[in-house]
């Protein structure tokens, strides 16, 4: 890794609170240096062939420390696909049921109106939006 990039990543890192290692700055090199929607077993993958000592484990506990420093969104597609977004801007996004390909759609080109009254005690966090699209038949 290009240690301008690695110092980079070191720096957000720190910003953001969490302790810095060689296994983290990697794993956000992987998500953050780019725009990126990745699973956990995408981002192990690529992680593993630059820092081959990494485990799942660690992979896994520190995209949830990331998401919980608001450095990734996390994204429940559907049952069996979770991915990460490095987009932490309010967008929404498009997904492919054929392809599987998942699109950001920017926070103006969709209206989101009217917010259901929150039950007492509970705070909105944030709006997920997912619009699933098919090949059309012909």
């Amino acid at each position: 890794m290009d240690t301008s990039i690695h110092r980079q990543m070191a720096d957000r890192l720190r910003e953001a609170g969490i302790p810095v290692t060689l296994q983290r700055v990697e794993i956000a090199h992987v998500m953050l240096s780019k725009p990126a929607h990745m699973s956990a077993d995408q981002v192990f993958s690529a992680v593993r062939e630059h820092v081959p000592e990494t485990s799942r484990a660690t992979v896994y506990n520190t995209l949830k420390l990331f998401r919980e420093k608001k450095l990734v969104r996390e994204l429940i597609v559907d049952r069996e696909r979770v991915v990460y977004d490095s987009n932490t801007a309010p967008h929404y996004h498009l997904y492919n049921e054929d392809s599987g390909q998942l699109t950001d759609v920017a926070a103006d080109e969709l209206q989101v109106v009217g917010m259901p009254e929150l039950p007492s005690g509970l705070t909105l966090e944030e709006v997920d939006v997912i619009i699933r699209v098919r090949t059309a038949a012909s």
